[in-house]
């Protein structure tokens, strides 16, 4: 068995419908205007996003984590983008497929916030 390692992803409602529609087990394309898929590398990252820009832009922010082979993500640099916490990893949109076959297991929600 591969060494795995975790990852989050926050998410709105549309996306977690269509990872749902994957049996839990991809992410989407990413749309023309999105030219990088962004995982990031500690929970706490991502349910600041998806409470702080998920919930009022959407009205609703999910957060999933899914595991994904180390020696794969091995690959991509971590980039950070602010506090010491933001950490992510970005992947290329065209790589998305290939790295959907790298996830180990399903995703998971582990958190959800909604607009009071």
């Amino acid at each position: 068995m591969p060494e795995t390692t975790y990852l989050y992803r926050p998410v709105n409602q549309q996306e977690l419908d269509l990872i749902a529609a994957s049996n839990w087990r991809s992410f989407p394309p990413r749309l023309p205007e999105q030219p990088i898929f962004y995982p990031v590398l500690n929970e706490e990252y991502a349910v600041q996003i998806s409470r702080d820009w998920n919930v009022p832009y959407y009205g609703v922010g999910y957060v999933v984590r899914f595991a994904v082979e180390s020696e794969y993500l091995a690959q991509f640099a971590v980039q950070n983008v602010g506090d010491p916490m933001h950490n992510e990893l970005w992947v290329p949109a065209e790589q998305l497929t290939e790295f959907n076959q790298h996830i180990d297991g399903l995703i998971e929600v582990t958190a959800e916030f909604r607009r009071p």
